[in-house]
């Protein structure tokens, strides 16, 4: 039998009332386990608004050291009775440091450890650096029950370096949850595409799946926010090794994507294309001066 891997992204709105976005995020997974998925992902820090688009120091205490974060302790039963593994996103506070992370819970409900954003923006809308240091764990792939997992988080998704280092690492999958819409410096500018574009490259380029998880909606912002507020443009989904859309949301729609890969097949075509047989590690130093990618 082939060694195959069932994929869900969930796409959905969130507000301020985190108990309230940990039910509507459970009930989601628990529609995308009855349809039979087996790794589900939720959107980049579901556990309240994307509070990034200002800098108030108020959001500082919706931050968790990971380990005791609701959103971890209300998931890790759920992933182990429904027998699937979640990434979660969350705002992390460690000791005097936050960072925005991702919490990886295995089909037991185990947590198989944190996960740091490494690439971390700083724009009008996306005002990350007031809150989060840089990730200070390196990327991450997890060994779960059902393969392994590569995720990076939100801006991680617009680098190369980042997929194809998890894809070096033995990924055979890469998820990215994500929180992206509007540009309040530019009404005209739509990132939709391009988001999308850029991890379908991801997926060419290493022989392998991609799923991105965005919210949706739209989210007041304080008074005087250009437009009022952020809108997100949804549009989450699941592409397979050739970047080609397998199953996709609108921009407006709320729900639960899934979509099946064979890892066998996916093995056997990414030795067949020889990307990693024909790297030229020597010729690398302009983008990785400190050979982090090494000789593999």
């Amino acid at each position: 039998m082939p060694r195959t891997l069932a994929l869900a992204a969930l796409q959905t709105s969130y507000g301020l009332d985190m108990q309230a976005n940990i039910a509507k995020t459970v009930a989601l997974v628990r529609e995308a386990a009855g349809r039979g998925a087996q790794v589900i992902l939720p959107s980049e820090l579901f556990q309240g608004p994307y509070f990034c688009v200002t800098q108030e120091e108020r959001w500082f205490a919706t931050a968790y050291p990971w380990r005791e974060h609701p959103c971890v302790a209300a998931l890790s039963p759920v992933a182990a009775e429904l027998g699937v593994a979640i990434p979660v996103s969350i705002f992390e506070r460690d000791g005097p440091h936050y960072y925005n992370s991702l919490v990886m819970l295995d089909a037991d409900g185990s947590a198989l450890g944190v996960y740091r954003k490494s690439h971390i923006p700083d724009g009008p809308g996306y005002q990350e650096k007031y809150y989060f240091r840089p990730g200070d764990t390196g990327f991450k792939v997890w060994e779960t029950r059902f393969g392994r997992i590569g995720t990076g988080i939100c801006w991680d998704q617009w680098y190369p370096e980042a997929a194809r280092a998890m894809a070096l690492m033995g990924a055979e999958v890469l998820l990215y949850p994500t929180a992206i819409g509007s540009e309040p410096h530019d009404d005209s500018l739509d990132t939709r595409d391009p988001w999308r574009r850029v991890m379908q490259g991801h997926a060419v380029a290493n022989v392998i799946p991609v799923v991105g998880a965005n919210r949706t909606g739209f989210e007041p912002g304080p008074q005087g926010y250009p437009g009022g507020g952020q809108r997100f443009y949804g549009s989450s989904f699941i592409c397979d090794h050739r970047g080609d859309l397998l199953a996709a949301l609108e921009r407006e729609e709320e729900g639960v994507i899934t979509a099946t890969v064979d890892l066998d097949f996916l093995q056997t075509h990414r030795a067949a294309w020889g990307f990693f047989r024909d790297r030229r590690t020597d010729l690398y130093e302009a983008v990785a001066p400190q050979r982090v990618f090494g000789s593999r």
